[in-house]
Formats: C-alpha cells, structure tokens, sequence
C-alpha cells in the first residue's frame, strides 16, 4: 500500500509539472535546482498580456487579473493584507532580533529597536541575551526587504490564487529566505509566475501547485517546517487546521482567516460543531464567540500533536475573521488547555431557566476563554504602524482598530450591546457613555469592543447589569400594562433594583480612541463590496449572471412606495384607539376612523387577502400608536 501511494504522488507530481509547462503550448524548460530544492515549480518566461486582464496595484506589488470570474480581487481585503505584512514583520523583528539580525523597514527610522521575549522558551532567552551583548564597535547584520536572509523565515502560502499576498511579503517584508506560493489551480500556478516575473521576486517567491493539506503534511518534519503559514481560503479553513498546526515550525505564525460567518455566527449550529468542535449561538456578540471558536478549534487540533497555540493578535473585521497565533509543543501546556488537573473540569452550577428573565438557558461552546490578544505585541504593531502611516494605504484604519484592541478587557469574554439590552425590558436606549458611567459609578471596569460599535465589556454580573437597567427604565419607564407575565421583560421589571444606578456621565467613560475619532469601521467603498462569489474557470457568463441576480434580489424586502390617497384611504379602515378611550383631539383631522367598523369591513379585515397591520408596537420604541404611522 505505501509503495501504491508513493507510486501515486510521484506520478501526480510528474502529471502537475508537465501540466503546468505544456498548458499555454509553450515546451518545458530544464529544471531549476534551486527552484526545486524549495519544493517549487519552474516558471516559464512571461507571456504577453491576454486581451481581457486587469492590471491592479496595491501596496508594493502589482498583479495582473483575468477579466473573467477564474481569479477575483477584493479592494475590501486590502485591511486585511495590509495587517498581515505589519504583523508578519513584527513577528520577523522578534525571530531575527534573537539572532542578532536587525530588520530594516522601508520608511522606518534606523533606531534600535527593543526586542521583546514572546515565547518564555529559555532557549530563546539566552539567543537574545547573547545577541544584546554585541561589542560597541561590532556592525549588528542586517535584514531587507527583496532580500535573500540565510536565517530568514520560510513563509507559505497555502491558497495563493494570483499570488498577491505572497509578492506583497517578498516586497514589503524584510527577513525572508523564501515564500512557498501554493494553489491547487494549474490556471492560479501560471497566473502567479507571471505576476512574479511581473514584480521581479522570482529569487523569493516559489510558486507550487499542489494541495495545501498534501503540502503541509510533507513538511512536519521539524527541520521541513514553515516559520509562517497563511491560510486565507474561499469559506471555512477547518480542512486546512489540522495539517496546519503540524507543518508550522516551534513557536512559529500561524495566520488564519473565515469567512463563513453564517456558519460561526449560530445560523447552522450543527455544521459549526462539524467544522470547529463547537455550537455557535445566534447573539449579538456572536462575532467574537466566532473568534474564540476558531482558537479553540486550533487549540483543539494542536493538542492532539501535543501542541498548543498562543494568540497574539485575533481581529473581527468586515465579513470575516482572522486570528495570528503561536504554535508551540509542550505536554504540560496541552494538560492545561482544558484547564484540569488529571481529573474531570467542573462548571459554575446552574439551573435550567435563568435566574432575571425565566427563561431556558441555551448552552454554546466550547470556547477560547483565555484572552485573544497579546497587549504587548499588539502595542509593537501598533507603535510600528503609527510611526511609519505612509507603509500601508489602510494603516488609519489599522491605527483604529488596534488602538480599541489594546483598550479591551482582556480577561472579560464577550460583551453587551446597547440595544440588546434596551430590547429585552423594551425601553428606551441609553447613549454609550451613560451606560458606560454607570457601570464605572457602580465600581465595575468596562471597555468597548473593535468587534461591535455599540457594544460593553464588562466585569460586572449580570445581576448588577440589569439593576442598571431598571433603574434606567424608571428614568424612561415603559407600559408595564402592555407587558406579558411570561415575557422577560416583565419578569425582569417587576424586580425591584438593588444597585441605586448613577447615569451622570464621567471624564473617563469615553475611552481614548473614541474622543480622538479613530477609524474602526470599514465605509462602503463600493457596490457589492462584501463576499464575491467563488472563483470559477471561464467565470464571465457566471460573473454577469451574479449580478443580474443581485440586482433583481435589491431592495425585495422594501415595500414599494405608497401613493398618498390610497394610504389615507387605508388608514381610515382602522379604528382609533385614541378615539375609543376618549381622549383624541384631532377629531376629522385624524387620520383614523371614529366610528364603529361595519360587519363587511370586520369581515374584510379578517380575509386572508386583506392587508395586516399590527396595533401593538414595543413599548418605549418611540413609535406612536396605530398602523402605518411613520
């Protein structure tokens, strides 16, 4: 059986070579030994450009596209491969700095720069003990971009597509040796030689067709490892995680994106427990559940090798999320992923209906309940990009985001949002900073989140929380008449508060970030510019069909536009409630009838065919009374 599949693999390899060299009807060159020592293809001379391509810069590099839907670009991930390089570069400061190397970016200062210990490895200690120690007039060695570093870190591609992210490393990344650019597309693999010709990194940049989980599991060998593996593919990554965490070298990056946000944000419970090992819930803090599912789904993987990871930096950000982690081995650290001691982990006790509202409780997890981020190197890609904004074109945004990173909670998982909260007991919203105020006059610590715009992180019980609540709802109290016995809001109402809530706004509630107005949030750079449908050979006719399907779907859950009469007209079908209850003042002038419906009309009105319209809105919405009423 293992000669069969040795026999299979090499004849699969010999298959993807020659097509690969015989696809455009050009012959195939004589091998390149160093190419092929890095495990790559041979690349081809560059072809002259074909009739429907699209030539796109971005950052340092510039890639060809075909027109066509067999390779798409999406300006909106620029944030996300902007962040990347600056992460990358951080970790590459870290790695090289413990070899006394200096990296040298472009647009950076030439400062020495304080090389901080992530790993807590003694062996790293004493390389960075050592490298600290140079003597005065020895010449630290150096690192730059588009350079060759013997020392440097061996970066993989897993999807690579066009290639722009691995030319965007070999360009804007010092400390590299090489950048494996992998696809499984014979059509990718001859896009990404001629991009790379197009760049000039083809000393850098190897690109290789192959399966990325084939790819990955022939190089667990420690001495084979990749210093960094990114995953960045079209849905889930859960095929990918468990080749992943045993091809990444000891203590090395391991850089992840999802984008199947359906999935992690509760829509389909059971696929999520498929793919990840966890039941997602349907919560408006269901975008950072998706982040520490995903890192306990590494986790998880990592453990079975007796790995485990370490976060460094996880984002939630437009229509995806990405997670940076450190994969490190240790049989002690694995043990203490499931935070037991050599017996059986026991839970908080808890009943079956919750203790505020009666209602049943809804069990989600397992989760990543350790913190997601590492402060202090979240700070270094921070600093880096503040004081270097010309690098990157979305580093306003990267500033934003990071600078509400480093302001969260880290040991406080999840959050709150405003509305939510106000929804529940249906009164009126609270503005961020009163809440905010609260929670801080009460004696709780309380942050946002980079997740959510209007959402609180907070150590306080929820006990304390919903005593802020009401006392909030006595302020702006609410019908309690128009209340259900069984909704949750009348169970949590009819509670009288512990905690006296002191609503008057402080210096301190309103957080750094948030007075100096920084970038958080992505703006509507263009139309459709969420997801783009997966890539397909030939994919024009299906790329027009998309948008002929997206435009016919625009705006069908919108009514259209009524014409006054016949609003009027049906208005006056309702009866007043005002009118009833004798205190409507409007007499003609409202817009409701005052007299008693007819029998026909009542009969009308219960038709299957005649139009519904709800006499009963939330409580404390703000809305007046009646149907219609804008």
């Amino acid at each position: 059986v293992r000669e069969s599949l040795w026999l299979s693999l090499t004849l699969r390899s010999t298959r993807s070579l020659c097509r690969a060299g015989f696809m455009e009807g050009q012959p195939q060159g004589p091998p390149n030994p160093a190419g092929m020592e890095n495990g790559t293809e041979p690349c081809g001379e560059e072809r002259a450009s074909e009739a429907q391509e699209t030539t796109v810069t971005e950052g340092a590099a510039k890639i060809a596209f075909p027109s066509a839907n067999e390779v798409f670009y999406n300006p909106v991930q620029e944030f996300n491969r902007d962040l990347t390089c600056a992460v990358i570069t951080e970790f590459a400061r870290i790695q090289l700095g413990a070899k006394g190397i200096q990296i040298k970016v472009p647009g950076e200062k030439d400062v020495q720069k304080v090389v901080v210990d992530l790993s807590e490895q003694e062996e790293e200690k004493a390389e960075l003990k050592k490298g600290a120690n140079l003597a005065p007039g020895d010449q630290p060695r150096t690192a730059a971009v588009g350079e060759i570093c013997e020392e440097g870190l061996r970066v993989l591609e897993g999807l690579a597509a066009s290639g722009l992210r691995s030319i965007r490393f070999a360009r804007e990344v010092p400390g590299l040796q090489s950048v494996v650019a992998n696809d499984a597309s014979a059509r990718a693999v001859d896009l990404m030689c001629r991009n790379v010709q197009l760049n000039a990194v083809a000393h850098l940049v190897h690109p290789r067709q192959a399966d990325a989980r084939m790819l990955m599991y022939q190089h667990q060998r420690a001495s084979e490892r990749f210093d960094v593996i990114d995953l960045d593919p079209y849905g889930s990554p859960a095929p990918f995680l468990d080749a992943a965490v045993q091809a990444v070298s000891e203590g090395g990056l391991l850089c992840v994106t999802c984008t199947d946000m359906a999935v992690l944000a509760g829509n389909s419970g059971e696929t999520c427990y498929s793919k990840y090992g966890a039941m997602a819930l349907k919560s408006r803090a269901c975008h950072e559940m998706a982040l520490r599912i995903v890192l306990h789904s590494l986790d998880l993987r990592a453990n079975c090798y007796q790995r485990f990871v370490v976060p460094l930096l996880s984002v939630s950000a437009d229509f995806y999320v990405r997670v940076f982690v450190r994969v490190f081995t240790g049989q002690a650290k694995v043990k203490a992923s499931a935070r037991v001691k050599f017996s059986a982990a026991c839970g908080p006790p808890i009943g079956p209906e919750c203790e505020h509202c009666g209602q049943r409780h809804q069990l989600g997890g397992p989760l990543w309940a350790e913190p997601i981020h590492d402060l202090d190197f979240v700070g270094r890609v921070l600093q880096a990009v503040s004081t270097n904004p010309g690098r990157f074109h979305t580093s306003e945004r990267i500033q934003g985001v990071l600078s509400v990173i480093t302001e969260e909670l880290p040991d406080v998982p999840l959050y709150y949002t405003l509305d939510q909260l106000s929804s529940t007991i249906r009164c009126s919203t609270p503005s961020l900073l009163q809440l905010r105020s609260a929670l801080l006059h009460a004696g709780f610590r309380v942050s946002l989140s980079h997740a959510c715009k209007n959402a609180v992180k907070t150590d306080a019980p929820s006990s304390a929380l919903w005593d802020i609540m009401r006392c909030w709802e006595k302020e702006c109290p609410v019908k309690r008449e128009r209340l259900s016995e069984a909704s949750p809001a009348f169970r949590i109402l009819s509670v009288e508060p512990r905690l006296q809530a002191n609503f008057a706004v402080r210096d301190d509630a309103n957080p750094s970030s948030r007075q100096r107005g920084l970038k958080r949030f992505q703006a509507n750079p263009e139309a459709n510019w969420g997801p783009r449908p997966r890539a397909r050979p030939g994919g024009k006719a299906a790329g027009e069909a998309m948008e002929e399907r997206r435009r016919l779907h625009q705006n069908k859950r919108k009514e259209p536009a009524e014409d006054p009469v016949q609003r009027a007209a049906r208005l006056k079908t309702f009866p007043c409630k005002r009118f009833k209850e004798g205190t409507c003042q409007r007499g003609d002038q409202c817009c409701y009838s005052h007299s008693p419906p007819a029998p026909e009309d009542t009969a009308a009105a219960a038709s299957p065919d005649h139009p519904k319209t709800s006499y009963q809105n939330p409580p404390g919405s703000g809305v007046a009374a009646g149907p219609g009423v804008d």
